[in-house]
């Protein structure tokens, strides 16, 4: 069908079932930050906000933010820039970014992430540095040159799609930091940073760039858009009708006279007040952003929902408190390859994907070895439990037990209901708590297809597997 820039048109569009099977992809935050790759050890993102509100922007663990940080003196990012490139400007770390490039290998990434058992990949195209990975013909009015003369993007699009997995586009919408370049520390100089003037068109025409050029099967914006709501939806619907089973995230919050109101400081003063107090007493849960006008997909960043969604989301998270490549992160500061599966088969239990970040280092292109082990051990158990993973939808209910405490989740398929144990059992008896749960004639342990005697038992359904299993990060049974 055709799309008009109507919210009655686009509100008919429907999630593609490819995006909806998919459930595993890949995020790349990779740019010129990648060079000092610096952040600040205060936590996660919650934390930050919760403990340091007056400075918590320049206080990010977020690495892409570094150019920002550097220009608030009492924040970490400032000490070790002077410290470490005598308050260089930023824009020396383009050369040595470029250099690193020559030992780059899109091919390998690809093959990497697909074996990985990724099914798309999102690339960060622009961060809020506003250095674009493409050679883009819409100019900088501001920075002359801020651009990759190599197609980083163009390469990487031909090498996803030649390893079977379909490709996506960031780009930072909201933020340009070559537009406006006021150093901001609180939440409400964040929200009111979206720069006007000529940065609106420039936008939209390099958005519109990216489409005709890469065709991508996701619109991955990041958070807002610097047009009004009418100019969104037209870019909204030509991508529709361009993109054949496109799909466009949650961070389209278009500008309003209120959203403008807060480039002025005596409004984000106000702002910042009442939400300084509301994070300090919050609990830490990541981000979840504000529902725009139209959307295909939510998008928690560090967070998740604790129910059954039925609109799709995706879960969006870095290996550490990161996105961008940390040089302060050993392998203890990430996240185990145990707790990433537990939180991706939480989030496919709940109509979720997950959106994984890797972020590899400037200086030679390269995908730190921390975040290789995650993605070999992530691949390794998508091999073996994936008929439980791809292609499902949430069941009746999305969460269980065993009765020796073990957490269940649920996912079904083509009638057959998966449980997936968040641990490995002991023993080699396994009782699902629940009296709903559906008349069960086999079990089949997913990996080794081996089978699992089952029996109704009064507390829900026992399984005796004929030998006790081995550590795993999880195990998934096909119940028919």
């Amino acid at each position: 069908m055709t799309y008009a820039p109507t919210l009655d048109s686009l509100n008919t569009h429907s999630v593609p079932q490819w995006y909806e099977d998919a459930k595993f992809g890949i995020f790349i935050h990779w740019g010129l930050f990648s060079i000092p790759a610096f952040a600040a050890r205060s936590g996660s993102i919650s934390d930050v906000f919760k403990n340091q509100y007056d400075i918590a922007v320049a206080q990010t663990p977020y690495c892409e933010w570094y150019w920002n940080s550097i220009k608030v003196p009492e924040s970490d990012a400032a000490k070790f820039h002077a410290a470490t490139y005598d308050n260089a400007p930023y824009e020396n770390f383009r050369e040595p970014f470029l250099e690193g490039l020559k030992q780059w290998s899109p091919e390998a990434w690809a093959q990497t992430f697909a074996d990985a058992g990724a099914r798309y990949v999102v690339l960060v195209t622009k961060h809020h540095d506003g250095f674009c990975l493409w050679p883009s013909g819409v100019k900088n009015p501001y920075q002359k040159g801020w651009t990759s003369p190599r197609d980083i993007v163009g390469e990487l699009a031909g090498a996803v799609r030649a390893a079977g997995m379909r490709f996506g586009l960031y780009y930072s919408g909201g933020i340009d930091w070559t537009f406006n370049r006021e150093p901001l520390r609180t939440m409400a100089d964040f929200m009111g940073s979206t720069p006007g003037g000529l940065y609106p068109s420039y936008a939209d025409r390099q958005m519109r760039e990216l489409i005709d050029r890469y065709r991508p099967s996701i619109l991955w914006n990041d958070i807002s858009w610097p047009t009004g709501l009418g100019r969104e939806l037209e870019l909204m619907a030509d991508y529709y009708n361009a993109i054949e089973e496109g799909v466009v995230n949650d961070r389209w919050m278009p500008m309003t006279f209120r959203s403008r109101l807060l480039r002025f400081r005596a409004q984000r003063r106000k702002l910042d007040a009442l939400l300084k107090e509301r994070m300090a007493s919050a609990p830490s849960k990541g981000i979840i952003p504000q529902l725009p006008p139209h959307c295909d997909f939510r998008t928690p960043e560090y967070a998740a929902f604790d129910r059954i969604s039925e609109k799709k989301w995706e879960a969006t998270r870095g290996m550490s408190h990161s996105f961008g490549f940390n040089r302060n992160d050993t392998d203890a500061d990430y996240e185990t390859v145990e707790s990433l599966v537990h939180s991706f088969i939480d989030a496919v239990s709940k109509n979720g994907n997950l959106l994984l970040n890797v972020g590899p280092r400037g200086v030679d292109a390269q995908i730190p070895s921390e975040q290789i082990a995650r993605l070999k051990g992530f691949g390794a158990w998508l091999k073996a439990n994936g008929e439980g993973v791809y292609g499902t939808r949430p069941w009746q209910r999305f969460e269980g037990k065993t009765t020796d405490g073990t957490p269940v989740r649920f996912t079904q398929k083509n009638g057959t209901l998966y449980a997936h144990l968040l641990g490995t059992p002991t023993g080699t008896e396994i009782v699902i708590e629940g009296d709903n749960l559906p008349n069960v004639t086999s079990a089949t342990l997913l990996g080794n297809r081996s089978a699992a005697a089952v029996e109704r038992v009064a507390v829900g359904l026992k399984l005796t597997l004929n030998t006790p299993l081995a550590s795993a990060p999880a195990y998934g049974f096909a119940l028919r």
